[in-house]
C-alpha cells in the first residue's frame, strides 16, 4: 500500500524543517505542494527552502515553473498524480508539504470544475479592482458566498476575482461547485498538521520577514517591478514592496504591512485546515520520533 505524508499548517511553523527530516528517515522525496515556491523567480519571498536544505533531500515542484507560464490548480494536479505514481515504483512512501490548502485538496479528491463565464465579467473585476480596489471586492464577495469568503486566501486578488466571476457569472455560490469530484487515489493519505500558539505563530512570522529583508526581498523584489501585474506577483511579501517603489509606502510601512498580510494568511490557513477532519495536529516543537512513531501506527492499521 502507497503512503502520502502531508504536512501542512500556518506559514513561519516548521514544515519545511520537518518534512526534511521525515523524508531521511523514510528514505523518500519531497513534493512541494506550495503555490507560491512554484515561480523560479521567487525565491526569498517564498521562503523556499535554502539550498543546503534542497540538497538533503530530492525536491519537487519547487521553481518549476516562472512567472510568466500560465500554471494552476488544474496543471498542478495532473502534474503531481504523475510524479507520485513513478515515485511510488521506488518507494511506497512520499511526502508532501505546503500550506495553499486549494492544492492539497487537489490532490487528496482532485480538481473541482468550475462552469465556462463570459469573458467580460472577469474584465468588468478586473477594472473594478485597479478602479476601487480590492477591499470592495471582498466586501462583494462576502456578501455573495460567505463560506468561500472565510476560507480562501483573501489578501489575494486573482482568488477573489476567480471566485466573484462564478458567483456573477452563474447566479450560484462558488463554494456550491466545490468538493464535488472525487477521485480514487492510489495512495492513502496521512495529514499532520503543525501548530503552535497563536502569539508563537506570530512571532515568527515577524522574525522570518525580517530575516528576509535581511536576506535581500527589496532586491528580489526590485527586479520584478516591471511585472508587478503578472497574477504569479500578486502575494504576500511582494505587492506591498511595489508599493513602496511606487512611492506609495513608506518601506517601514511596507514591512509592516506584510509581517500583518502574512499574519492574516496564517490565520486564514488554520481556517482552511482545521475544518477537515483527517489532519492529525502536532506541536511544533514535538519530537520527531514521536511523529515517526504515530506515523508507523497509522501504517499499521
Amino acid at each position: 500500500m502507497n503512503y502520502l505524508i502531508t504536512i501542512v499548517g500556518p506559514t513561519g511553523i516548521g514544515k519545511t524543517k520537518l518534512s526534511i527530516a521525515l523524508a531521511k528517515h523514510f528514505q523518500c522525496d519531497i513534493l512541494s505542494c506550495d503555490s507560491r515556491q512554484f515561480y523560479k523567480e521567487m525565491k526569498i519571498g517564498t521562503a523556499v527552502p535554502s539550498d543546503d536544505e534542497l540538497s538533503e533531500v530530492q525536491h519537487h515542484f519547487i521553481h518549476n515553473v516562472s512567472i510568466h507560464d500560465t500554471y494552476n490548480v488544474g496543471k498542478f494536479e495532473k502534474d503531481i498524480i504523475e510524479k507520485l505514481n513513478e515515485l511510488f515504483v521506488k518507494n511506497s512512501i512520499q511526502i508532501m508539504v505546503g500550506g495553499s490548502g486549494l492544492y492539497v485538496d487537489a490532490v487528496m479528491e482532485g480538481f473541482d470544475e468550475f462552469p465556462d463565464v463570459p469573458l467580460e465579467i472577469r474584465e468588468g473585476l478586473v477594472k473594478k479592482l485597479k478602479e476601487q480596489g480590492l477591499e470592495k471586492l471582498q466586501e462583494e464577495l462576502k456578501s455573495l458566498d460567505i463560506d468561500t469568503f472565510n476560507t480562501i486566501e483573501i489578501q489575494n486578488p486573482h482568488r477573489i476575482i476567480r471566485a466573484l466571476e462564478i458567483c456573477i457569472g452563474t447566479g450560484e455560490k462558488y463554494s456550491s461547485f466545490k468538493n464535488k469530484k472525487r477521485v480514487q487515489r492510489n495512495f492513502t493519505p496521512i495529514l499532520l498538521g503543525l501548530d503552535a500558539d497563536r502569539k508563537v505563530i506570530y512571532q515568527r512570522i515577524n522574525d522570518r520577514v525580517d530575516q528576509m529583508m535581511q536576506d535581500g526581498l527589496l532586491d528580489e523584489v526590485r527586479s520584478l517591478f516591471d511585472y508587478r501585474d503578472l497574477n504569479a506577483l500578486q502575494t504576500v511579501g511582494y505587492k506591498e514592496l511595489f508599493e513602496y517603489f511606487e512611492g506609495k509606502y513608506e518601506l517601514d510601512f511596507a514591512i509592516l504591512e506584510i509581517k500583518k498580510n502574512s499574519r492574516r494568511y496564517a490565520k486564514r490557513q488554520n481556517t482552511w485546515f482545521k475544518r477537515k477532519e483527517n489532519v492529525y495536529w502536532f506541536d511544533y516543537q514535538t519530537p520527531i520520533e514521536g511523529i515517526i512513531g504515530f506515523i508507523n501506527r497509522k501504517k499499521d492499521v
